[in-house]
């Protein structure tokens, strides 16, 4: 099925790895060109390569720390025009009220937090004053089902589901697009590390993390590919209707019984 995204410029930020290199594959498989952003050179570099190859699309890096605000109006300076933003960097960590401190909680909040939210004030504008334009927001079930062991990361996501709303409902007036995805345990990197640290804390060694991973809806972690054909899916025409709401991605286990 074409979704009609051919030649449009797509921004994805923490697009170097998991989930956000799944998007940057998916919209390169649709002749997207691409602005991927992450703080390792290295991977982005290598990340690059092989969409251009694969796909003969255009591919842009920008390596940067996107919790300074700074780097984030860098980002934006190099495609002030961008048809699509899919905010993905995050990295909020695990942890109850009791472990993480509040320097760490800000910080965490700076990259993921505040930094979808500057990144919408950013590339808004020109949306806006186009009358087109999509924003995607992957933001996880944690805002859904919160837990005290993912307490700062639940918080987070919890804010940018309701800021995700809000958005959406007002600019739906200029014909721009804004919606979300929240995936629940998604097989990358970031889900090694915080099984990680519950097998710690619940087993007292953090390389039984596989032992944590039990109980999952259809028996198995979603893959990131899944949510990057959903993030594409809502981002074309075909998913117009698309819009001030967040997507749920959990196989049902927020309703299990």
């Amino acid at each position: 099925m074409d979704m009609e995204l051919r030649g449009k410029t797509v921004v994805i930020t923490g697009g170097s790895k998991g989930i956000g290199l799944a998007c940057a594959e998916a919209f390169a498989a649709e002749g997207c060109d691409l602005l991927l952003s992450a703080r390792d050179p290295a991977m982005l570099d290598t990340a690059a390569a092989s969409l251009r190859a694969r796909f003969q699309v255009g591919v842009r890096v920008l390596a940067a720390d996107l919790s300074a605000d700074a780097e984030r109006e860098k980002l934006h300076a190099m495609a002030p025009d961008a048809d699509i933003l899919v905010n993905n960097a995050g990295a909020i960590p695990s942890g109850g009220i009791a472990d993480i401190s509040v320097e760490r909680w800000k910080a965490a909040w700076d990259l993921k937090v505040f930094g979808y939210i500057h990144l919408c004030q950013l590339f808004l504008p020109a949306m806006l004053a186009r009358k087109s334009g999509v924003i995607v927001n992957i933001i996880g079930m944690a805002g859904r089902a919160p837990k005290g062991g993912y307490i700062a990361g639940a918080a987070g996501n919890a804010a940018l589901i309701a800021f995700t709303h809000a958005l959406g409902g007002q600019t739906q007036n200029d014909k721009v697009r804004v919606f979300g995805i929240n995936p629940a345990v998604t097989a990358t990197d970031r889900m090694e590390t915080q099984a990680r640290f519950n097998a710690a804390q619940k087993l007292g060694d953090a390389e039984r993390w596989r032992e944590t991973l039990t109980g999952l809806p259809l028996g198995r972690p979603i893959e990131p590919r899944e949510i990057a054909e959903l993030a594409v899916f809502g981002a074309s025409p075909r998913g117009a209707s698309i819009n001030g709401t967040v997507l749920d991605v959990d196989s049902g286990g927020m309703h299990r019984i």
